[in-house]
């Protein structure tokens, strides 16, 4: 498919955006500044640097977006950023653009300039947006991600961050040095479990937790795949609309198969973070964060079914341990996948609960036939139980719940959603609840845990030095193979 050139600019329009954008610069603007927002308000330090007001920005018009990978989940997370009314969609990027499942994007925003390459896109259109949202394949959301934030962008990323533990480092690093605003896709981070989890844990309600179940006991598309496979599937011919070459990106050569992509890549340790890397974010991502848990000492893989080098088990239970955090004691993280790998659940439990806003990953079923994806949080002197992405904690048993009624703090409401967070980050009216500080350690967890999957190994980690220390080849594939020949400056900081 021909790759065509960016929209034709007004060159009066063009004068009017540096203007302003060297205006804003000249204020000394942090992280991103788009180039059709002013300041109204300075910041506002005290004697001792302390901060007393942010920088406020009042937008002339909405931030002007190009998004990578717009098919699929990609085009999903595009309409539910149109629809906050933030952004502009101005360019489309996608290897595979024209395909029936781009057709949707591309006819929904026919002026938007289109290009099949990340690179040129960045290369030739740069001066037209602000910021990008990237949906690729999880493999590939790191060179596009890196190369977004050396232009300068802030960066929009769907879960999990990356492929490799290497990765999300530098990934993490990189953000850190060009100071632009960075959002993972994990949506419960800016919905109603988000703020009661951290309201519960500021007023003592969760404390003390000791022990942490979660499911996703959902069928994945590995599933009944032939568990003796040893090589990968016979090459295929490439559809024409499909820039093969591209969509491998980093990754090692592979000769096309239709079961590598659109959706397919998940399987595969090669592209994809299995079923840990889909739901995981949805699933850990509060407790991760408000518990403090960082990295794991140790990740004991208890139970593989259908082990294979090339994809994911049929069915995984995996323990996470990690250690004491000041007050807080020991955790013992337990993740279960596989349709019928459903864990024990306590006394009262109760019925598995599925939110309207949540894909349904089982029959729904009431327990313990089936569950649906959620957690149970073991504390000192209560228990919880949780579903996905932004579904609400309750106390379990009934009674427990009934004696803590008049307890529980006052949960603040989200003021907008995860997508409008971002877009409101990158005009410097919000911070974003999801940033690379903090979702990247989540990522990391899951890389060890796959790792553990891949190899059907226990791994100790050293959480100070960040290595495997138990295993050298495990502790090697913290990197994993060097990147193809052409694509090694994406791992420059």
């Amino acid at each position: 498919m021909k790759k065509k050139n960016r929209m034709d600019v007004n060159p009066a329009s063009e004068k009017r955006r540096d203007f302003l954008k060297k205006g804003a610069l000249a204020f000394g603007a942090v992280s991103i500044v788009p180039s059709h927002v002013l300041f109204s308000k300075p910041e506002i330090r005290d004697k001792h640097g302390k901060l007393l007001q942010k920088a406020s920005l009042v937008p002339s018009d909405r931030v002007n977006l190009a998004c990578v990978g717009i098919g699929n989940r990609g085009g999903q997370v595009i309409n539910a950023i149109d629809e906050t009314g933030h952004a502009n969609i101005v360019t489309l990027c996608d290897v595979d653009m024209g395909a029936e499942h781009t057709l949707e994007s591309m006819n929904k925003f026919p002026k938007a300039t289109r290009f099949q390459d990340f690179r040129e896109m960045l290369e030739k259109d740069s001066q037209n947006f602000d910021a990008v949202m990237v949906a690729t394949p999880d493999f590939s959301h790191f060179p596009v991600t890196m190369a977004a934030m050396a232009a300068g962008k802030g960066v929009y990323v769907e879960k999990p961050l990356a492929r490799t533990f290497n990765e999300i480092e530098l990934l993490m690093k990189a953000a850190d040095k060009h100071g632009v605003v960075t959002q993972m896709g994990n949506q419960g981070h800016s919905e109603a479990n988000y703020f009661q989890f951290k309201a519960w844990v500021d007023a003592g309600i969760i404390k003390d937790v000791t022990d942490i179940t979660c499911h996703m006991n959902g069928r994945r598309r590995w599933h009944g795949w032939d568990t003796n496979m040893s090589k990968f599937p016979a090459a295929e011919t490439i559809p024409d609309t499909l820039d093969w070459d591209t969509w491998l990106a980093t990754a090692q050569h592979h000769d096309y198969n239709h079961d590598f992509i659109n959706g397919q890549w998940r399987c595969w340790y090669d592209f994809g973070m299995g079923a840990l890397g889909d739901w995981g974010a949805h699933i850990m991502d509060t407790f991760h964060q408000f518990l403090d848990l960082g990295l794991p000492y140790e990740v004991d893989p208890v139970k593989i079914e259908g082990h294979n080098a090339l994809f994911y088990p049929q069915a995984t239970t995996l323990d996470f341990k990690f250690p004491k955090r000041g007050k807080m004691p020991k955790v013992n993280v337990s993740w279960y996948d596989g349709m019928d790998n459903i864990p024990e659940v306590p006394e009262g439990y109760g019925t598995s609960d599925l939110d309207a806003d949540i894909p349904a990953a089982s029959n729904g079923k009431i327990q313990p036939a089936k569950l649906n994806p959620g957690k149970i949080i073991y504390g000192k002197d209560l228990t919880f139980k949780g579903g996905s992405h932004g579904s609400t904690l309750s106390i379990i048993p009934k009674e427990k719940a009934e004696a803590m009624a008049g307890k529980l703090p006052e949960v603040p409401e989200s003021p907008s959603n995860h997508f409008a967070n971002f877009l409101l980050a990158c005009k410097g009216e919000e911070d974003t609840r999801s940033p690379f500080s903090i979702a990247g350690p989540l990522s990391q967890v899951f890389t060890l845990g796959t790792l553990a999957q891949r190899l059907n190994a226990k791994l100790e980690f050293d959480r100070d030095k960040k290595v495997i220390t138990n295993n050298k080849f495990a502790n090697a594939l913290l990197v994993g193979p060097p990147p193809r020949k052409g694509w090694e400056e994406f791992y420059k900081v």
